[in-house]
């Protein structure tokens, strides 16, 4: 007995060992649900060996494939798109990474950070890949940082964030490109063998054609409810490259960084290159848990008080433009105050001493108040709207300048322009150089001054309307390839000492509409501004493409004028985010104003639901002549359902909606709200109760042929 006893403890411990010995040469980076799996090779290189549904058993590890090379290097075996490519100080533009080391850390409760140490064993270069996976929200995070101690600086033309390998039977992808106005048009496409690459090289308003996230659907186009797809973002206010590559055995690579377009990179000896981060997540069941899994990190993890409310608003710009006095902002904290919103928001148009902003030609750069419009200055303003029980906030675009102001006048060299060129002008302004550290200081001056002259300041809504051109920076001289990346660099500089003073503050991320988006900026920003197209057919659109991957409390919605829907169609598709006003409200009917108080008094007390619940999509705009979406509290007790009827043919037949994320056992009353004074509610529905199950399993029958309607409907658990 004791012999056996022996025998089986060998056997146990040669086990152990043989499981170690095969874990060993494997890194596993894990979520509840998803596993990225490195190996490394018999010949010391680090290999991707697997990205899916997380594997259950250790021992299996040994069976998996070795995979593609993780951090594919240039000037080796160039088959294809290295991720790194450098140029050795003697000429020598090669690089051989092996693996040296490995070390997981947990940085909180279910959140862990595994870094990989891998080396050139010829030439003294280093590149270290971190990978911080967060387990119950099923999101991973891809950074990589470069160094040597070469004898003299190396230069960088090649720095990829992450690099992923995927294998399939077909690939589908989907990009969201547009322009001003009409952004996030979702496009899919099958890759097939070769390259497709999505990217921007319009530096500060990156994002303006094309934004920097994307999906790959394996083996089939994407689904909403089923099937694997990927979804991948780039934490980064600059540049961006997306590259998939489909080789000769049909795998796919995907290498995600900074556009290297004219930034190659000097690096001097024992000096790190960080790249920004990717951010991804895997899901087996469609697009609608890969968004969620995101919209939950973010609030949590990324997005500025991202578990904090939100404030609804008034804001001046399409009832007054530049064209206002103490007198018409004084009505309208008036009007905010009777619609009932928390904050009135004053827009562009209220600074400039020698050059009045009284259009967009002038005064960018010099943030005084103009005493012709504001003889009291913004301080009054704040008391005033306080007094009628109104927070106020400010518009401002601190990182431009119009040549006609006079910080132009004083600095013409911290403006990004061409020394010996006509100078082109977007929007008429010019981009101040962030990456010279006194443009830094004047910038963040520029917030310091106004919060500690009038610390009443309540919101900033900050802009940014051109990208970078006539590129030359005066202050980086013999560096101009450094210039996208530094001036990048120098924002969040900028904007962690704003946040690091003001904490607390709410500030909205804008750019001509919705060119700035990453989730990098969403660090110092509670929200961001989707598009200046305020239509509700459109904002529809909009609306739908950036929930993919952004939370509705992170995108600002405004009811405006523009679109010939009715009102009550309008305040629907913007309560469906964060709401906010644009319009004039005495030149609304009694009604309509009633209409609009019900609706902010039904956001500020379902905010909980529709901000932090969680989202589902259910009928696509994409897909017919109709909308839906509803949002679930966490605890299923609550469930917003939102409905639309866009342009529907004559006699189309129309489907019930089927409902998500309701707890089936539970009995849900329907109730229509956000109705005119006097309307019946439309519904059959309305007034019901319905178990979650059926509601699930056989839907409501609120679509119609009727244009331009909408619906929102209210459940609540009995």
């Amino acid at each position: 007995m004791k012999r056996t006893l022996v025998l089986l403890s060998i056997l146990i411990f040669a086990g152990l060992l043989q499981l170690q010995a095969a874990e060993s040469k494997f890194i596993s980076i894990r979520t509840d649900q998803t596993n990225l799996i490195f190996k490394v090779g018999d010949n010391g290189r680090l290999y991707q060996s697997y990205l899916g549904q997380a594997l259950g058993d250790a021992s299996d590890l040994a069976y998996l494939p070795q995979g593609i090379e993780a951090y594919l290097t240039h000037g080796m075996e160039d088959y294809f798109e290295p991720a790194i490519r450098i140029l050795h100080n003697d000429g020598n533009p090669s690089l051989l990474l092996k693996y040296v080391s490995h070390n997981t850390r947990n940085v909180e409760p279910g959140v862990t950070e595994t870094s990989i140490l891998l080396k050139d064993e010829v030439y003294p270069v280093e590149v270290t890949l971190y990978f911080t996976a967060f387990a119950k929200e099923n999101i991973i995070k891809e950074r990589t940082e470069i160094r040597h101690n070469e004898k003299k600086p190396v230069t960088l033309y090649q720095y990829a964030s992450s690099l992923l390998s995927m294998q399939a039977s077909k690939y589908y992808m989907t990009e969201f490109s547009g322009e001003w106005a009409h952004e996030v048009n979702m496009t899919e496409q099958e890759l097939s063998f070769g390259k497709k690459m999505v990217d921007t090289k319009l530096g500060s308003r990156a994002g303006m054609l094309c934004s920097p996230f994307f999906l790959v659907s394996l083996n089939d186009k994407a689904k909403e409810n089923s099937g694997d797809v990927l979804f991948g973002t780039l934490a980064w206010t600059g540049n961006f490259r997306f590259t998939f590559e489909v080789d000769n055995h049909n795998k796919l690579r995907i290498l995600s960084g900074i556009n290297p377009y004219a930034s190659e990179y000097t690096l001097k000896p024992g000096e790190v290159f960080s790249t920004p981060e990717f951010i991804f997540t895997y899901s087996t069941e469609g697009k609608g848990k890969a968004s969620r899994d995101f919209h939950s990190w973010a609030r949590k993890y990324q997005l500025k008080d991202g578990e904090g409310s939100r404030m609804s608003l008034l804001n001046n710009w399409e009832a007054t433009y530049f064209d206002f006095d103490e007198t018409k902002l004084g009505n309208l904290f008036k009007e905010a105050k009777h619609l009932g919103v928390d904050m009135f928001l004053l827009d562009d148009g209220w600074f400039g001493t020698k050059y009045p902003r009284n259009s967009d030609k002038q005064g960018l750069g010099d943030w005084t108040e103009i005493k012709e419009k504001l003889p009291n200055g913004i301080g009054h303003l704040v008391k005033e709207a306080n007094a009628q029980g109104v927070k106020f906030g400010l518009w401002i675009e601190p990182e431009m300048v119009n040549p006609k102001s006079e910080l132009f006048e004083k600095h013409p060299n911290w403006a990004i322009h061409l020394p010996n060129r006509e100078t082109y002008y977007f929007r008429n302004q010019l981009v101040l150089d962030l990456s010279n550290p006194e443009v830094q200081d004047y910038v963040f001056g520029i917030v310091d001054k106004l919060m500690t002259s009038y610390p009443g300041i309540a919101y900033f809504k900050w802009d940014c309307n051109s990208p970078i051109t006539n590129v030359y920076s005066a202050y980086l001289k013999d560096k101009q390839s450094h210039l996208y990346i530094e001036h990048v660099r120098g924002l969040y500089k900028v904007l962690k000492r704003v946040k690091d003073k003001y904490p607390t503050l709410p500030m909205m991320l804008c750019s001509g509409g919705g060119a700035r988006c990453d989730y990098e900026a969403l660090k110092y920003f509670t929200e961001f501004w989707a598009s200046d197209n305020t239509d509700g057919v459109e904002r529809i659109f909009i609306q739908w493409g950036f929930s993919h991957f952004f939370p509705s409390k992170s995108i600002a919605a405004h009811v405006t004028s523009w679109g010939k829907q009715p009102l009550k169609f309008r305040l629907d598709v913007a309560m469906m985010c964060k709401l906010g006003f644009d319009i004039q409200l005495h030149e609304m009917n009694e009604k309509e104003q009633i209409l609009c108080q019900d609706v902010v008094k039904n956001f500020k007390r379902l905010q909980p639901v529709i901000l932090d619940g969680d989202q589902y999509r259910l009928v696509s705009p994409y897909e017919s002549d109709h909308a839906a979406i509803m949002y679930n509290a966490k605890d299923k007790n609550k469930a917003i359902l939102f409905t639309y009827d866009i342009h529907p043919r004559y006699g189309e037949i129309t489907q019930p909606v089927r409902l998500e994320g309701l707890d089936p056992a539970k009995r849900y009353k329907v109730e229509e709200i956000n109705l005119l004074q006097d309307s019946k509610p439309v519904s059959v529905a309305n007034g019901k109760v319905y178990s979650g199950d059926y509601l699930m399993k056989v839907g409501l029958p609120l679509l119609s042929t009727r244009h331009t309607t909408s619906h929102v409907l209210e459940l609540t658990a009995q």
